[in-house]
């Protein structure tokens, strides 16, 4: 054993990369004290992101306002994040994952039950995400540079989603169509519905009655109910 911790020992000082060894001779395999404070500082800023673009728009927030609002000098996010562009990308993936856990807890939680399912996930649209990505996804509309950054995390997003649609409704796997139309039906209502509520173009009266519509949309479109829907006999 001895002779083992030496040698572990000695290949270490030879190599400055190599991980520390600790006196039983096995790499430290914990994640240091520095990366996870790193990796908190990165949360902070993905997090001020959030709120600098819900609160002034993605025109108005420049790195200085998002570093300010973290409590971090320009610099100290410079450290984390080489570029706005690298925390911009950050913060879309970061807004992407929460929409894929929050439609994992709400279906998990609403097995079999569409309504409490429609109405949690409406509850997720109420937060400050989903307002931040609508200004993300018109901004990027005319900027070539966010699109550029924004249009493959959306495709990459939209096949995750799918993916843990199959997943989490392993009954509607041998129907596709018919899952692709729900949920496409259940994203564009509800998130529509949203936007047309924070621009006042909807009367809130009727959400209700249109989540009401989308659940019994939904059910109808469940695996046995009615003809089969399928490409072929769409055509």
């Amino acid at each position: 054993m001895a002779t083992q911790a030496k040698r572990a020992m000695s290949a270490q000082s030879s190599n400055p990369l190599a991980e520390p060894v600790s006196k039983h001779g096995a790499a430290k395999s914990e994640p240091g004290r520095q990366s996870l404070k790193s990796a908190a500082t990165r949360a902070r800023l993905v997090d001020a992101t959030i709120r600098c673009i819900v609160q002034h728009g993605y025109a108005n927030t420049v790195t200085p306002m998002v570093a300010a609002e973290a409590g971090l000098s320009r610099g100290a996010m410079l450290h984390h994040f080489i570029s706005g562009d690298a925390l911009i990308r950050a913060t879309i993936v970061e807004l992407h994952d929460r929409r894929l856990k929050a439609f994992r807890r709400a279906s998990q939680a609403n097995v079999g039950d569409v309504r409490s399912m429609v109405r949690d996930y409406w509850q997720q649209l109420q937060k400050p995400g989903f307002i931040a990505f609508q200004e993300l996804a018109m901004a990027a509309r005319a900027d070539a540079a966010l699109a550029e950054i924004l249009l493959p995390l959306q495709a990459e997003f939209t096949q995750k989603f799918q993916a843990l649609a199959g997943q989490l409704y392993p009954e509607w796997v041998q129907e596709p169509e018919r899952l692709r139309l729900a949920m496409a039906l259940s994203q564009i209502l509800m998130e529509g519905i949203q936007i047309a509520s924070l621009t006042g173009a909807v009367d809130k009266s009727l959400i209700d009655p249109l989540l009401d519509f989308l659940e019994m949309s939904v059910v109808a479109l469940r695996p046995g109910q009615g003809p089969e829907m399928t490409m072929k006999a769409e055509q």
